[in-house]
């Protein structure tokens, strides 16, 4: 049985450490900070009795369970990520700890009034009775990825001292800057050495997910022209207007906001406007890839419309590709996932397989051949100040790392 109080513990330890990734910077990790937990981590594993544990120059960790058994299996991985959104600030983190959950409003803090509510979180009704760990209202709470993190030490701590569990090699990696798209770049694939793995990344009880968005993001520059509003009739161009319509004439209704399931969207995640130039930024999400390049090519239309309205290059549009639906990369491998759903359902959990509305390490690890799929950490309401977990879903998910591990020996074996 994984304690709870060594969880609870684990946890606390890792989110109390500020990791906060940082998009504009250059460097990887993108913030000196994350290798507070970083080096954390390192320590600890060498601690439980891992072995070839190593950290590089990125802070990217890596550590191996030997094998127990004498015949030959596979070897499998298990992946987090150990910074932090910049949604929201993750500095001077004060978790909360809520015994025999009853149910209600849970009072963040009193101070600013802020209440994390089943009226308006639907998902607290299932954990009546439970053990949570909230935040005090003021920074998110970190369980993205440090309920991951916690789940994967202590499965690799209960099977070490647990022998009788039987086994094959299992490989754990932690990475820097996920929360900013970079947490695979510099992820080296041939040094893991795993066949396939699962990042422990997920949200609620249950969740077990191999299809996620294709994803791009696109820069919209707007030039307008400045001349003195006094004296500005028939020479001022404003460039928030021009952008303005360009915003109106994307489908209004296909914005993150209104979709759900495998519903695309544009997401306009930025603007920052003069009457000289305006810039819009947006993310672009698809999980059908015909859908995918469709989206893309009406920002280019729009784009190019507009010029021919206005008689010159007044817009310009720069799209980059993100990372790709690790589907296609799973389909062909798909025993992974099953696997993974048997010891889900051996533990009684409902396994809840439904495509991911955002990204993970695993897509961008699936395409560099690595197979990937996501498992759930047990967190709620990500990058915010309503963040929460449940004790017994990383409990849960700590029971689903070692059964994996024991399922794919067994399977191996006959």
């Amino acid at each position: 049985m994984i304690s709870k109080e060594h969880i609870i513990k684990r946890f606390i330890s890792y989110v109390t450490i500020d990791t906060e990734s940082d998009p504009t910077s250059n460097t990887t990790p993108s913030t000196a900070k994350q290798w507070d937990l970083a080096n954390k981590l390192t320590d600890e594993l060498k601690a439980i009795g891992m072995q070839d544990v190593s950290i590089d120059e990125n802070a990217y960790i890596m550590a191996t369970l030997p094998s127990n058994v004498s015949h030959e299996t596979p070897t499998i991985g298990f992946i987090s990520h150990f910074d932090t959104s910049p949604d929201f600030t993750g500095a001077n983190v004060k978790p909360q700890i809520i015994e025999n959950y009853n149910g209600k409003d849970i009072l963040l803090n009193e101070a600013e009034n802020i209440v994390l509510s089943p009226d308006y979180f639907e998902d607290l009704h299932q954990y009546k009775g439970q053990t949570l760990i909230t935040t005090d209202g003021t920074t998110l709470l970190g369980a993205d990825d440090k309920a991951g993190i916690t789940e994967i030490v202590s499965a690799m701590e209960y099977l070490i001292n647990h022998p009788e569990i039987k086994h094959g090699t299992i490989k754990v990696g932690f990475t820097p800057d996920e929360e900013i798209g970079r947490g695979a770049h510099k992820f080296d694939v041939e040094k893991f050495g795993a066949d396939w793995a699962y990042t422990m990344d997920g949200s609620q009880i249950g969740e077990l997910e191999y299809e996620n968005f294709n994803a791009a993001g696109a820069v919209v520059k707007v030039k307008g022209k400045i001349v003195h509003p006094g004296y500005a009739k028939g020479k001022m161009i404003n460039s928030m207007y021009i952008a303005q319509e360009f915003v109106n004439s994307l489908p209004r209704m296909e914005t993150p906001e209104h979709t759900d399931g495998y519903q695309g969207f544009f997401h306009l995640s930025s603007i920052k406007g003069e009457v000289e130039e305006t810039v819009l930024e947006y993310i672009i999400r698809d999980h059908d890839l015909g859908h995918f390049e469709a989206r893309k090519a009406v920002m280019n239309k729009l784009t190019n419309e507009l010029n021919e309205q206005y008689g010159w290059d007044v817009i310009s549009v720069d799209i980059k590709d993100q990372y790709f639906n690790m589907k296609e990369k799973i389909e062909p491998v798909m025993h992974i996932v099953d696997i993974a759903e048997e010891a889900m359902k051996q533990l009684d959990i409902e396994p809840i397989i439904k495509p991911i509305r955002g990204g993970t390490d695993g897509s961008q690890l699936s395409y560099k051949g690595l197979p990937c799929p996501n498992i759930f950490a047990g967190g709620h309401n990500f990058h915010g100040r309503y963040e929460y977990v449940p004790v017994e879903s990383m409990i849960k998910a700590t029971e689903v790392i070692c059964k994996i591990a024991e399922l794919t020996a067994l399977k191996r074996n006959k």
